[in-house]
């Protein structure tokens, strides 16, 4: 299966395990490769003819993301060729269900150190933080914009500047996010959909397509590890999935 084309709220670093994998851009360009950095808002879609994959998805402003970014070559369309490349292939074949989160830590580490994101705007690491929330997801950006004491449009401006995405794909993110942190105790994903602020559980699948080129029902009808490493202010959204990639990204 040949996911459809999707474009995501962040970043997102894809790492072929068992081969290279075949990256399409929505211009028609493709490039066999076995780690490429896709950023935020870029429409492309993955061939992997079932082999297995790992999806790392990181915010697009972390100081994660801009150390990924710098260990690969390329341009800011398109990363690839990441200098630990060796490395994270042979680990990510360890990332299954079970994993030590320690283990998990020591990959993303490789894959892009933490840092202080001191650069980020205070009233943005404030308004993300809010997002990332329990009930963050439901924010609405006029009540974000108050609290930063900016009107809607320059607080908005502001935002895509900071983060790399809209303050609207960034909600729908944390909403993903809440889902996932959701199942790890709700058995029913439907029900997890709503509570983490989709209007409905098609609204929740048609935005899933939209963000990872399958539906749900796909990617959870076969094996898959999904692991979201917490996040706080200082601390980057770390989101690795691994899977085998006609079924995920």
């Amino acid at each position: 299966m040949t996911l459809d084309f999707h474009s995501s709220a962040v970043s997102c670093l894809a790492v072929g395990v068992d081969a290279e994998f075949t990256l399409e851009l929505d211009h028609g360009s493709r490039r066999g490769i076995r780690t490429a950095l896709v950023p935020a808002r870029v429409r492309h879609r993955v061939v992997a003819d079932g082999t297995r994959m790992v999806f790392y998805y990181l915010d697009p402003a972390s100081t994660r993301e801009r150390a990924c970014r710098r260990m690969m070559t390329g341009d800011a369309g398109l990363a690839r060729d990441h200098e630990h490349e060796a490395e994270l292939v042979r680990l990510a074949a360890s990332l299954s269900d079970g994993v030590p989160l320690s283990q998990v830590r020591y990959w993303l580490d490789l894959a892009g150190p933490d840092g202080t994101d001191g650069s980020r705007d205070p009233r943005v690491r404030r308004a993300a933080a809010r997002l990332d929330g329990p009930r963050g997801q439901r924010l609405a950006a006029k009540e974000l914009a108050a609290e930063a004491g900016l009107s809607v449009s320059a607080f908005l401006r502001l935002f895509r500047a900071e983060t790399g995405t809209t303050f609207r794909r960034y909600r729908l993110w944390a909403r993903m996010l809440r889902v996932a942190a959701l199942l790890e105790t709700w058995p029913d994903l439907s029900t997890a959909a709503v509570e983490a602020g989709f209007a409905s559980p098609s609204h929740f699948s048609s935005a899933f397509h939209a963000m990872f080129g399958l539906r749900p029902s796909t990617l959870f009808s076969q094996p898959v590890l999904i692991s979201t490493v917490g996040r706080s202010v200082t601390e980057p959204l770390a989101t690795p999935v691994r899977g085998t990639a006609d079924a995920r990204s």
